[in-house]
């Protein structure tokens, strides 16, 4: 047992000295509240909410926190429905592109076809760039919730989740999730005795940073060389082995559990008009607080860098001279998160 354990079971003390913040609503003399803390308290936790709050490996904690409560209400619903909750809450793909989900899903689910594919694209190759491996070690079982949404939206049978090599404690984590699924029902023939059938692979990739666009994702999955193709067609018409396929961001599918759970509603007033919802950044570089954070979308970079960040450290620009500098030059002018 460590010191601060011990001095507590022991002795009833709290080491206020080791501590960072608290996570009850009670005010305690002298420790803040955790979510108060300056770095935390601008952000706003929907895909990242049990993060860093759960035991990843147990699914009995997710199911504690309303795990898969998102899911058993699609199972009540219509596909047409949850297209429905999914377009008005507004949300768009979080790997870039901010195309509207639901109509991606809409042109999936019209095509005619025999079989149809999901693919969760966890291939984060961006420099510096941590928040699809932190949210799949942090929370596995949200993404794969999401994907049971999204496929029984599309009328998939089959998912894959294609995840850099890279990340090797992601991929541990998300075979356990899997396990646990199927032990309880939750992934295989006719989930929860419902007619909906729906199984997982997994594919790793071995780093290529072209596979992160979607028809070169597609090309590795099938066993080619990963190289992009020309479009139309759109994977939602033909894609993986010629069958309409929806590809879709982890934080994308991570993200869907919550909104079916709390309402289309609910997660539009967070946002702006034309951008709902919240965003995950990854804060790295020269700042005095960097890590992983989730805000809603419309927060200026000002606010992220200095609310947020601690503002930039004191550094020394490289070259023969190595002049100092403090500031980044911002102005005044802010930027919309979501228009990056």
């Amino acid at each position: 047992m460590g010191p601060i354990l011990a001095a507590f079971f022991e002795k009833r003390e709290i080491p206020k000295n080791h501590l960072a913040g608290h996570f009850g609503e009670l005010e305690v003399e002298g420790i803040p509240r955790f979510f108060d803390l300056p770095m935390l308290k601008p952000q706003v936790r929907v895909v990242l909410r049990n993060c860093g709050i759960i035991d990843p490996d147990d699914l009995d904690q997710y199911l504690a926190r309303d795990g898969y409560r998102g899911f058993e209400k699609c199972l009540t619903m219509s596909w047409q429905e949850v297209v429905d909750i999914v377009k008005r809450s507004g949300l768009r793909g979080r790997g870039g592109a901010g195309f509207p989900t639901w109509r991606k899903w809409a042109t999936c689910r019209e095509q005619q076809s025999d079989e149809r594919y999901l693919i969760c694209n966890a291939d984060e190759g961006d420099p510096g760039a941590f928040m699809n491996r932190s949210l799949i070690e942090g929370d596995p079982h949200a993404v794969l919730e999401g994907m049971l949404i999204a496929g029984y939206a599309i009328g998939a049978t089959h998912g894959y989740i294609y995840i850099r090599a890279e990340y090797p404690l992601a991929i541990k984590r998300l075979k356990k999730a899997m396990t646990q699924m199927r032990e309880v029902g939750l992934l295989g023939e006719k989930i929860l005795g419902s007619d909906f059938s729906f199984d997982i692979k997994i594919k790793e990739g071995a780093g290529a940073f072209v596979c992160g666009e979607e028809t070169a994702l597609i090309a590795s999955i099938e066993g080619k060389r990963g190289m992009p193709r020309t479009r139309p067609p759109f994977p939602a018409v033909a894609g993986l082995r010629g069958k309409p396929t929806i590809i879709n961001n982890t934080e994308t599918l991570g993200t869907l559990p919550n909104i079916i759970r709390n309402g289309a509603e609910w997660y539009a007033g967070y946002g702006t008009e034309t951008s709902k919802g919240t965003k995950t950044f990854s804060l790295v570089g020269k700042v005095r607080r960097t890590g992983l954070i989730e805000v809603p979308l419309g927060m200026t970079l000002r606010q992220v860098i200095f609310d947020i960040g601690g503002g930039t450290q004191k550094a020394v620009q490289g070259g023969p001279e190595r002049r100092p500098f403090g500031r980044m030059p911002f102005g005044g002018v802010p930027r919309p998160a979501h228009r990056l």
